[in-house]
């Protein structure tokens, strides 16, 4: 994992941790889980050509096993990718392959759009 720092858990493992906890073991769909984690944050940023896979949207998606996704991070090991995510895209580039990140990092920082 990369990353420098002490940070909060949750910046590795919140969505999985939605996946797994309230998913998995019932609470919320699973389209759900992922609207909240895409296409919602797209809109309330007014984030136009994000969190839809739709022709023109930037291809910014996560392939998972929502039968073996865990987030693994801790206050004391905060720096642990998540189990049961097989591939990661930003911007429609590979940056996690087969769960091994490449060390490429294109994305870009997002602002609020007016």
């Amino acid at each position: 994992p990369t990353g420098v720092g002490v940070p909060h858990p949750r910046s590795y493992g919140t969505f999985p941790r939605v996946l797994k906890r309230y998913v998995g073991e019932g609470g919320i769909s699973l389209e759900r889980a992922i609207q909240i984690s895409s296409s919602a944050p797209a809109k309330k940023l007014r984030l136009t050509d994000r969190g839809l896979i739709k022709d023109g949207y930037q291809a910014d998606l996560v392939i998972f096993n929502p039968r073996t996704i865990l987030d693994k991070a801790t206050y004391e090991q905060p720096h642990q990718y998540p189990e049961g995510i097989s591939h990661v895209l930003v911007n429609g580039e590979i940056v996690v392959e087969n769960g091994e990140h490449s060390g490429r990092k294109p994305g870009k920082v997002l602002r609020l759009q007016s």
